[in-house]
This record gives structure tokens, sequence and C-alpha cells, in this order.
């Protein structure tokens, strides 16, 4: 059985990013984030309201890390520290060795290869320090750039399952991507 600690909490760096714990000043750029309709648009979850919302959800971050749950960093670009988008694994599966992943970035930031790079390295650590057989990635099939931020990252399409969530009075399709370990270069 998977057994994760993530006590300390591993910093990763890329030639242009630094990938690191998300913390009570970062309270403003979540804010930011969850609050951008264009950034959730393929994120079935409610808009983050207010600043008090956004500590809960900070709040929820890091209570997962504590308890080994779940990972999450904030992706900033090396030299600024605020924070461009969120990255982590989510729903680790601990008895089949297998985790998903997630990311958001802000709307300005999109497009350049930051979510392509924090993948990357992500990837290296699910793989290597948390011991996984394969990570998953859960996305709208109408994004498209998700999509090919994972397949630069080496993941094949698993699975297209239609209208299996409901959210907001619609049903949606999920795209189901996923990489094993023996596969990865």
């Amino acid at each position: 059985m998977l057994v994760l600690n993530f006590n300390p909490f591993p910093n990763l760096e890329t030639d242009r990013l630094l990938l690191r714990r998300i913390d009570n000043n970062d309270v403003k750029e979540i804010f930011e984030l969850r609050s951008d309709a264009e950034t959730m648009k393929y994120i079935p979850r409610p808009l983050v309201k207010n600043l008090d919302e956004a500590i809960e959800h900070l709040a929820l971050i890091d209570s997962g890390i504590e308890k080994n749950e779940v990972i999450n960093w904030g992706i900033t670009i090396k030299g600024n520290t605020k924070i461009v988008g969120i990255i982590g694994f989510y729903r680790t599966k601990h008895e089949h060795y297998r985790s998903e992943i997630g990311y958001m970035l802000l709307p300005e930031i999109q497009g350049k290869g930051i979510a392509t790079e924090a993948v990357r390295v992500i990837i290296e650590f699910g793989f290597n320090e948390m011991k996984l057989h394969s990570i998953e990635a859960n996305i709208d099939p109408r994004n498209i750039a998700s999509e090919r931020v994972l397949q630069k990252n080496g993941f094949i399409k698993e699975a297209h399952i239609l209208e299996n969530e409901y959210y907001d009075g619609v049903f949606l399709d999920t795209v189901i991507y996923s990489l094993l370990k023996k596969n990865h270069k």
C-alpha cells in the first residue's frame, strides 16, 4: 500500500518555475484564481466569492498536506513570489498506487508552456518520490489546452465518459488521461 509523507514540504524547481507551498500570504492570489470565471470555466466547482472563502480554500489545501492526503503547490515564476497557478495531486488511490493530477493558471499566464513545465516536474515527483504506478487527469473535453499539456507530457486518452457529472444544472462529460510509470520517459 502506498504511504505518503509531505513533511518536510518538497519545493520543486524547473528552469523557469518554483513550485512552493501555498501560505496565508497567497490568499489574494487564491481568490484571483478561484474567483475568475475564465480560469474556472472547465472546473465544475463554485467560484470563490470573497477573501474569507479563499482563506477557507487555503485551509483545505493545508489540511490535505498535513494529513498526507493531497499535495498542492503554488506555481511561481522564478524571481517573483506571486502565485500564477496551482498544481497538485488529488484523489490518491493508495491501494492502486494511482493519483489524479490537477492544475490551473491565471489566463494571462496560459499559452506560455508554464503548465507543461509544471506538470513535467510533478510527474517526476509523483513517480520518483511518491512511488506512484500511474497518474491520471480528468478534464472537460472542451479544454483543448489542458489536453495538449497532457499529451506533451506523454499522457494517453483512456476514456471519454458521457454526462457523468451534474453541475450547475447541466450534465458534463469527462475525459480521462493517464500515464504509467513504465511508459514515462
